[in-house]
């Protein structure tokens, strides 16, 4: 069996418990909910298939970033939007965060073999999502007036990245032994 994975930033409870109100929002008031199937967080590598009787090569990639992992700062401020569907807190432009996305998607691509195509045409955008795909074109363009208004801001110190599991209907955390 395969299973759906992907490696993110999840931000402290605290600031995820702030963003998840805002999906909430979003989806009482422009009946968008999709986002809500994930905790709040960064992704750093893109969602992709990975064999259940495998799963011990990702728990170690994990394990080598984290051990890898020199702590820093990121700061979420303000709203953006991806026309003509998604709403986002914007993420401070950050060169830690760029390397470390960087590094993990080299290091999946060396020791798991993945290799994401998409990654050659985007840029990375980091931005932590409160409504997409389901946030129908005519209701965007009232969400994206309402929220371009609004101020909203959070700082955390990274210190650690997730690996994130889709269990058929939404996104968890999976929690390693510390």
């Amino acid at each position: 069996m395969e299973s759906l994975y992907f490696i993110a930033i999840v931000p402290p409870a605290d600031i995820q418990d702030e963003i998840t109100k805002l999906k909430h929002e979003v989806a009482d008031k422009y009946d968008s909910k999709h986002a809500l199937r994930s905790p709040p967080h960064i992704t750093l590598h893109m969602p992709f298939k990975w064999k259940d009787k495998r799963f011990f090569e990702l728990e170690g990639v994990m394990k080598k970033l984290n051990d890898g992992l020199n702590p820093f700062r990121t700061e979420l401020k303000g709203f953006d939007f991806f026309e003509p569907r998604v709403v986002f807190v914007n993420v401070v432009d950050n060169e830690d965060l760029n390397q470390l996305q960087k590094q993990v998607v080299d290091l999946c691509r060396k020791e798991l073999k993945l290799d994401n195509a998409n990654y050659k045409n985007r840029p990375f955008h980091p931005h932590v999502t409160i409504a997409f795909r389901d946030l129908k074109k005519p209701i965007f363009y009232e969400a994206k007036k309402e929220f371009e208004l609004r101020k909203v801001g959070f700082e955390f110190r990274v210190e650690k990245v997730a690996l994130l599991k889709h269990d058929g209907m939404k996104w968890n955390v999976v929690v390693f032994g510390d």
